[in-house]
């Protein structure tokens, strides 16, 4: 009998407004199964949530928990070393104006408790990414870098740099048998494939980092496939997110308004990805039994992040986990369609 190993799910950071019971209730009408709630959504008034309240709304909900969406804390663990003002929507106002090193203790502090907490819920797959950890100039892609010169070099600092700050979390995260899931994506300490396989090479192969596919990234040069083709062991988690590129707008034009970007997230049905052939290529890196091996789970979530300069966020969510349920979670094949031929 054919075999489904996919339902529909949706990642929470975009839905910050709401708690995480409000969340869930959202999600499961509008068709989704589970959920990736972000870490936001696991904190109370005196920290983060106990596992058992966290659990129990879960349960409430009839809902799976699928994961937890930490990119936030972990962008400015690896960012603020840089000094940026950026990381500052995602931390308490007065850990803000402190030193970077105090944000840097800070958020490793907290991201340690929060592994700490997902361990005890049974999430071993934590979607994330890595911060600007090799700086802005190299973030910046540009072919004319300087990017060593008689007495710096800005690559192998930034690789000396990613090994060391990350060294506690990794190890931590190894001893609880936790996946961190990279989002490769621009900005980030991994940009690329090539990137990201840099890093695994730089931690000696280190089992716990592993990557979070979202093809919407894929805007400069390298596919989808060509991507997660390269990185398909460490696929532990996914996104389904569309996107457009608007012809003849540059793509690295500094313009804060989304709706005149050259590129711009979609609604998921009418974006310029085929993302039937993106679901088949997960089959085929096998992220459905990477996943369940290591979440003990039957299926494997297909997480919605469908985003748009133009429709209400709900609404193109909701449609997003409707299409992903209606369209994506098909039966997997069996065999060869040729086995059965001349039978």
């Amino acid at each position: 009998m054919a075999q489904t190993r996919f339902h529909p799910s949706v990642e929470g950071a975009q839905h910050g407004a709401k708690n995480l019971a409000q969340f869930l209730e959202y999600a499961k009408k509008s068709g989704a199964s589970g959920a990736q709630p972000s870490n936001y959504m696991l904190q109370s008034d005196k920290g983060l949530k106990s596992a058992k309240e966290i659990t129990d709304t879960f349960a409430k909900a009839r809902m799976n928990l699928d994961g937890v969406s930490a990119h936030c804390p972990f962008w400015v663990h690896t960012t603020a070393w840089t000094g940026t003002p950026t990381i500052r929507p995602f931390i308490p106002g007065d850990i803000a104006k402190k030193s970077v090193g105090e944000i840097e203790k800070w958020a490793e502090d907290y991201l340690l408790r929060l592994l700490d907490l997902c361990a005890e819920l049974g999430v071993k797959v934590v979607p994330m990414f890595w911060g600007a950890a090799f700086g802005w100039e190299l973030a910046t892609g540009y072919p004319w870098g300087f990017w060593s010169g008689g007495d710096y070099d800005l690559i192998q600092e930034g690789q000396d740099r990613f090994v060391k700050k990350t060294a506690r979390l990794r190890q931590h995260a190894s001893r609880l048998g936790l996946y961190l899931c990279h989002e490769i994506h621009p900005g980030t300490a991994a940009m690329c494939a090539d990137d990201f396989n840099l890093l695994v090479g730089i931690c000696d192969g280190d089992k716990c980092l592993g990557v979070n596919a979202d093809p919407s990234h894929c805007w400069e040069g390298e596919s989808w496939e060509t991507r997660f083709l390269k990185v398909g062991p460490r696929v532990y988690a996914c996104h389904v997110k569309n996107f457009v590129i608007r012809p003849d707008v540059p793509l690295r034009r500094m313009e804060s308004a989304w709706q005149k970007r050259a590129m711009q997230f979609t609604d998921l049905p009418s974006g310029d990805l085929n993302l039937t052939r993106y679901i088949e290529l997960l089959v085929r890196i096998g992220y459905p039994q990477r996943y369940c091996e290591a979440m003990d789970r039957k299926s494997a979530p297909l997480v919605v992040e469908a985003e748009s300069a133009y429709r209400d966020l709900d609404a193109t969510s909701a449609n997003g986990i409707q299409y992903v349920r209606d369209n994506l979670c098909f039966p997997l094949a069996a065999g060869s369609f040729e086995e059965g031929m001349g039978a």
